[in-house]
């Protein structure tokens, strides 16, 4: 396998549906509300990828390093731990998208609805870095918040309510209450899919000391967990689209359910972790699909 081959695999780019969707959202609302500026969606959708790849990257360095990536583990090859990609060289890249996510995030705070020397722009840059922050630290360092079962509640911040709400304050310099409703949704699937990606791997996870919420919990109330953040999510949806109704189009984001709902059966269902594994992809398409759906029914 050559060196471009592993580091595209490293950079595991089947992850980034699920993270654009939070752009996505606050981008189609922005819209919705005669606000969009092309400059901050483009440029929030690229810093998202960024950072999105400094995630993945500095999760296969911190598991390698730490020892919970081995023969054992379930999902796909990671490259440092496989011997396809040093520790040095993926420190390197690490520290690279570090910066470029920086950089990327300087630009589009710049091109945000209001001063850059503004109260604003000084918090957006402090919510910046601590995304890029939040993104190595979850397996890299000497205390990971990822090992601590606090992964749950990062994802939820980050995939959720920052990315909806912070790209909808980029386009109008405002904040909506209504889209913590809909921010909040993409926050529970999202930390849906890194459940089902911990109930997977549990076994190999409480060997090696990885102490995700569902080694924490166990498996059984997992499963409950994963029952509250798919069913909330798509009560939230609802009451979204209950307290902004508009028109019947609106609604159209409620054909992807039946695809939570299916996934949902499966994971109470299960008994093999390793079963679960397509499980996260179908979640994270189904989550990105009803964004879409959402801003074709905003635009209808």
């Amino acid at each position: 396998m050559s060196k471009i081959k592993s580091y595209i695999i490293a950079f595991r780019l089947r992850t980034l549906p699920l993270a654009l969707s939070s752009i996505l959202m606050g981008n189609f609302i922005a819209g919705y509300h005669q606000s969009y500026r092309w400059s901050v969606g483009i440029l929030a959708l690229v810093t998202t990828v960024l950072l999105q790849v400094l995630s993945n990257v500095a999760n296969d360095y911190g598991d390698a390093v730490s020892g919970a990536d081995n023969e054992e583990r379930v999902g796909p090859e990671r490259m440092v731990s496989s011997g396809r990609i040093t520790t040095d060289e993926m420190k390197t890249t690490v520290i690279a998208f570090s910066v470029l996510s920086l950089i990327a995030g300087i630009v589009l705070i710049a091109c945000g609805d209001f001063s850059m020397v503004s109260i604003k722009a000084w918090g957006l840059l402090f919510l910046g870095l601590g995304a890029i922050a939040a993104a190595i630290k979850y397996t890299v360092g000497n205390s990971p918040y990822g090992y601590k079962g606090l992964g749950d509640i990062f994802v939820f911040l980050f995939f959720g309510l920052t990315g909806v709400l912070g790209t909808y304050f980029l386009h109008t310099g405002t904040f909506d209450v209504w889209l913590l409703l809909p921010a909040s949704a993409v926050g529970f699937l999202s930390a849906g899919v890194l459940n089902l990606n911990n109930l997977r791997d549990v076994e190999n996870d409480a060997k090696t000391g990885k102490h995700t919420l569902v080694v924490r919990m166990g498996s059984s109330w997992a499963k409950k967990y994963h029952t509250f953040l798919v069913v909330g999510a798509m009560v939230l949806m609802v009451l979204y689209g209950v307290c902004q109704f508009v028109s019947d189009w609106q609604w159209s984001f409620v054909l992807v359910f039946p695809i939570f709902i299916k996934n949902l059966v499966f994971v109470l269902r299960n008994q093999v972790p390793k079963l679960l594994d397509p499980q996260l992809k179908k979640l994270a398409i189904a989550t990105f699909l009803m964004v879409l759906l959402l801003g074709l029914g905003l635009f209808l």
